[in-house]
Formats: structure tokens, sequence, C-alpha cells
């Protein structure tokens, strides 16, 4: 009796943590309330001291090169991201940001570049780029808005080659970046 007990036990216990790896993608939420903005990162990811130019930055505590973060910056005032310019040459202005942002020297390609409208009459810009670093090639997507006079621009970073393992979980966490 007790081990037909145990068996069901284990039975709604896999099935429940099924449900949630389903749902839940294997991701966690951070939400900074104070500068309002949250996102979704990976789990087994943890939070790592960041440098000036980031607010906040997550990495794999295995790949360590693959990470997400947050950068705002200051913009014009009254400008909104539309005014700044298209997709793609908001992107194009925010790849010449990847030397300041690496100790590297990198050539980046802007692969794809989309607005995205949301029901409460928000724009995103979602920008995908390949970047060749001396230490490697890295793909990075990102997601732009501008908020009370800042912009906002959340990326997500891996090496090129673990794109194809990671682009799922880096696509679900750019598309989960929210500012209020």
């Amino acid at each position: 009796m007790v081990q037909r007990l145990v068996a069901v036990l284990l039975m709604i216990l896999a099935l429940t943590l099924q449900g949630c790896v389903a749902s839940g993608g294997g991701l966690l939420a951070y939400v900074d309330a104070a500068a309002g903005y949250e996102f979704r990162y990976p789990t087994g990811w943890v939070e790592v001291p960041v440098s000036v130019a980031a607010e906040v930055v997550f990495h794999d505590i295995i790949n360590e090169t693959e990470n997400v973060s947050v950068v705002i910056s200051d913009v014009p005032e009254g400008k909104s991201l539309e005014a700044l310019g298209s997709p793609t040459e908001v992107g194009y202005k925010l790849s010449k940001s990847f030397n300041t942002l690496t100790a590297e020297e990198a050539q980046v390609e802007l692969v794809n570049a989309q607005r995205i409208d949301t029901p409460d009459s928000k724009t995103y810009y979602i920008l995908e780029y390949v970047a060749s670093l001396p230490s490697g090639v890295r793909h990075n997507l990102a997601s732009a808005i501008v908020r009370r006079g800042k912009l906002y621009t959340f990326n997500a970073s891996t090496q090129e080659d673990r794109w194809e393992k990671m682009k799922d979980l880096m696509k679900q966490s750019v598309a989960s970046f929210k500012v209020a």
C-alpha cells in the first residue's frame, strides 16, 4: 500500500513538473519597479555585478559569455523611438555601441530589424546582430523602446556556435522585455 501511494505521488509530481516546464519555458522573472522595466531570463542564470554601461546583467553559470542586460540611455527631449529613426536606422546606430560596450573591436552586421506595436500603444524595435570579435562570433538580439525620455535597450547574447541551441530562449527573453 505504501509503495503504491509513493508511486502515485511520484507520478503526480512528475506530471506537475512537466507542466511547469512546458508552460514556463525555462524563464524566471526580473522586475525593476524603480526603473520601470521587467523581463524574463533563462533558469540557471545569475545576476552579476555591472559596469557603468549596463543597469543589470545576468549570465549563464556554465557558459558565462551567454548573457542578458539592460542599458538605459538619455534621448533628446520629446523624442520618440520613431523620431530616432526606422528599426534599421536605430539598429545601425546601436551597432556602433558594440565597440564601447566590449573591450574588443567588433565588426557588427545587423541581420534583422522589425517594429512591434503592442496593444497598449507602445512601440518596440526588435534587432538581431551578428558580431565578429577577436574572441569569436556572437549572436545578439535586442529590444529597444523610448519611454520617459530614456532609450531602454534589452540585449541577449550568445556565442554563434550556441545560437541554434539558445535561440528560442533568447527570443522568448527579448520578447518578454516590457517598460512601463
